[in-house]
C-alpha cells in the first residue's frame, strides 16, 4: 500500500523513498516500481519472547525499534517531509530525528489509535504476556517522546472516519484531516475467473463467496464459517474461498476444528501464502460473487476498494472505517458482527445476493465508480502533496522566527 502511494507521488514529480524494518521481508533494498526501499533490523525491546510471539506481533505492527533505521533518517540529506505510518517506538524516531533536524514530519493513523475496542488490543498483546516477559523499552519510549507523537506531529492523516472523528477529541489541535487509502483500481480492472476456478477446483456453477484477509480473530472468519453453514443448507452450490496468511496459529486451528465439525472442508478453499501483487488475487477477486469483511474491528477495508475495483459486491461489518465507507444498500451491505444473531443476519445479506443477481451487480458498479471518483492513489497523493507543501511553508516560517528571535536576543 505504501510503495503504490509512493508510486503515484513519483508521478507528481517528488522523489519519494521508503525506509522501514525488516519485520515483513528480510531483503535490505529493493526497488518498486521505481521507489527505493530500505529495510533495517529492529528489535522488540521485551525479555523472553519466543520467535512465534516476534511472528505474531510482526504481523500485527508490534510495537518495535530499530537503532539503525533511527540513525539511517539522520544522516539523509534533501529530506522535505517525513511521513511515518506507524506509531509508538517508530513514529516516536522519526519525531526525534524530524525535530532534531528541523524537518516536518506528518503521520498517517492506520488504526490503532483511538479506534480499537479494548477486547483487541488484550488480545494483540498476548505474545507480551506470560512468566519472564518483561519490556525494558519503556524508558527508551520515554526518552524518544512516544505519547507525544500525535500531538507534536505537524499533521496527521486518518484513514478512517471514525477515527478521525475521535482523534479530533482527543488531540486537542487542528492539524488532523481524513484521508482515505487508495487503490490502484487498473490493476483490479480484469481478472481470469475461469482460470482461478480450475486452479482451485471450483465447479462453473457454483455460487463463490470469498473472505480476504490475514487469520486472525480480528478478521473474524468464524462467523463467515457459522454462517456459510446455514448458506449450504439453502443451497449447496456454493463454495467458501478463506485467502490469507496464518497470523494466529490458535485461532486458525479454531477455524480449521469448526469446518470439520460442519463436514464442509470439500466446501471451503482455504489459500494461504498469496502475495499482495499476485495474479491469484486479482483472479479470485473476479471468480468471486460476492466478497465479505465480517471484521470485529477495522480501521479501513482495502478489501473493499479491490473488490469494488473488480466490479464485486461487498457485505462488510458496520464498524470503524467501514461505517462510511461502505453505504448500505447503495455500495454494499452491512451487518452487525457483535449481534446474537450476526450469523443468521450475513446469511440473509448472502442470500439476498444469490437470489437477485441485478441488486449484486448494482451494488458492484456503484463501488466501482466511488473508487473512480475518491480512492484512485492519484488523488490521495495530490492531497497529501498539498499538506506537505502547507507544513513546509510552516516549517520554515517556524524556523525564520526562530533564528530571529535567536538574533534579537544575541
Amino acid at each position: 500500500m505504501i510503495a503504490e502511494l509512493a508510486s503515484a507521488q513519483l508521478k507528481l514529480g517528488c522523489l519519494p523513498e521508503i525506509a522501514t524494518s525488516m519485520a515483513l521481508d528480510p531483503r535490505p533494498n529493493q526497488t518498486f516500481q521505481g521507489i527505493e526501499i530500505n529495510r533495517f533490523p529492529y528489535i522488540y525491546p521485551y525479555t523472553g519472547l519466543t520467535q512465534k510471539d516476534q511472528y505474531q506481533m510482526d504481523q500485527k505492527g508490534g510495537n518495535l525499534f530499530s537503532w539503525p533505521l533511527m540513525k539511517y533518517l539522520s544522516v539523509q540529506e534533501g529530506v522535505r517531509v517525513m511521513h511515518v505510518h506507524a506509531l509508538k517506538r517508530l513514529a516516536a524516531s522519526v519525531r526525534t530525528v524530524a525535530r532534531m533536524r528541523k524537518i516536518p514530519y506528518v503521520v498517517t493513523i492506520h488504526g490503532g489509535s483511538f479506534d480499537v475496542p479494548p477486547q483487541e488490543t488484550e488480545r494483540m498483546l498476548e505474545p507480551t504476556h506470560g512468566p519472564f516477559k518483561l519490556e525494558w523499552g519503556k524508558l527508551l519510549g520515554a526518552f524518544l517522546g512516544s505519547h507525544r507523537v500525535l500531538q507534536d506531529a505537524d499533521w496527521v492523516f486518518c484513514v478512517g472516519e471514525n477515527e478521525y472523528r475521535k482523534a479530533i477529541e482527543h488531540l486537542g489541535h487542528d492539524r488532523i484531516s481524513y484521508l482515505p487509502n487508495g487503490v490502484d483500481d487498473r490493476k483490479f480492472r480484469s481478472g481470469y475467473s475461469s482460470q482461478f476456478r480450475e486452479q482451485y477446483a471450483i465447479p462453473k456453477d457454483e455460487y463463490v463467496i470469498s473472505c480476504i484477509g490475514r487469520i486472525d480473530f480480528q478478521k473474524n472468519q468464524r462467523l463467515l464459517i457459522e454462517s456459510f453453514r446455514h448458506v449450504l443448507q439453502l443451497n449447496h452450490k456454493s463454495t467458501l474461498v478463506m485467502i490469507g496468511n496464518v497470523t494466529q496459529e490458535d485461532y486458525a486451528r479454531e477455524l480449521q476444528c469448526l469446518i470439520a465439525r460442519y463436514g464442509m472442508n470439500n466446501k471451503i478453499r482455504w489459500i494461504k501464502g498469496v502475495r499482495s501483487d499476485s495474479e491469484v488475487l486479482i483472479n479470485a477477486y473476479h471468480a468471486s460473487d460476492v466478497v465479505i469483511l465480517p471484521s470485529i474491528h477495522e480501521p479501513f477495508g482495502i478489501v473493499v476498494l479491490e473488490a469494488w475495483s473488480a466490479g464485486k459486491p461487498v457485505i462488510v461489518s458496520n464498524v470503524g472505517g467501514l461505517k462510511s465507507l461502505v453505504e448500505n444498500e447503495v455500495t454494499g451491505l452491512k451487518i452487525n458482527p457483535q449481534a446474537s444473531n450476526a450469523p443468521y443476519q450475513l446469511t440473509r445479506q448472502i442470500l439476498k445476493l444469490q437470489q437477485d443477481r441485478n441488486v449484486a451487480r448494482l451494488l458492484g458498479e456503484c463501488g466501482r465508480q466511488q473508487v473512480a471518483l475518491n480512492y484512485r492513489w492519484s488523488t490521495i497523493s495530490s492531497k497529501i502533496e498539498s499538506v506537505y507543501s502547507h507544513v513546509e511553508d510552516i516549517n520554515r516560517s517556524r524556523i525564520s522566527h526562530s533564528q530571529s528571535t535567536a538574533g534579537q536576543s544575541a
